[in-house]
């Protein structure tokens, strides 16, 4: 079960029995606890101010303090205004990442949705791989893993352009200027041997 989950069910329980009073899904607001703040998940309290009979921080104090005696995982808490901030322990977070950690499956949802395509490096015959090139694979890669973790059945490829003006500049330039150099016979790779004809060098 997941925090929010069990938070979810211990917030009912505890709206029960503080203040008698039934509440539903759509009242539980949990959100990230703001960076100037201490906790990590902050319970929005103002749906609550009714059936409490309080004040905000009042109710925020009650509750925090019941989902303390009632939830290890709640190591601490603290209000401001109508926000309950509740810092979860770390007790917790260990056993949270090592039980992800053991998962092979692990945020990965087997929908089988549809197919999709991922076309990324494709980098030009003719100039060797440089920074920009990786970029793309890094994002690629990135990418087509994350269509598989949302169930998508993916296929990774690249073209291999061998066509277009930058071939046609290659030929033209052996047929003009290489006087009958290759890259075999001058001991360079393609692109450099290319370069060193089109610069005369």
């Amino acid at each position: 079960m997941s925090i929010h989950q069990l938070l979810n069910s211990t917030i009912k329980e505890v709206i029960k029995e503080l203040f008698d009073a039934e509440i539903n899904d759509s009242m539980i607001q949990l959100q990230k606890t703001r960076r100037e703040f201490d906790g990590d998940i902050t319970l929005v309290v103002f749906p609550f101010v009714k059936v409490s009979k309080m004040g905000p921080e009042q109710a925020g104090q009650a509750i925090g303090a019941k989902l303390q005696e009632k939830l290890a995982e709640v190591e601490a808490f603290n209000v401001v205004k109508g926000f309950l901030n509740l810092s979860i322990s770390n007790t917790y977070w260990l056993g949270f990442f090592d039980e992800a950690y053991k998962n092979e499956s692990y945020g990965f949802e087997l929908l089988s949705l549809k197919q999709v395509l991922v076309e990324y490096a494709s980098p030009n015959t003719n100039k060797p791989l440089h920074l920009g090139h990786l970029r793309n694979i890094f994002l690629g890669y990135s990418v087509s893993k994350i269509l598989q973790a949302n169930g998508h059945k993916v296929s990774k490829v690249q073209i291999i352009n061998d066509r277009g003006i930058h071939i046609c500049k290659s030929m033209l330039a052996w047929q003009k200027l290489a006087n009958g150099e290759t890259p075999e016979s001058s001991g360079l790779k393609g692109d450099k041997a290319r370069r060193k004809v089109l610069r005369g060098v």
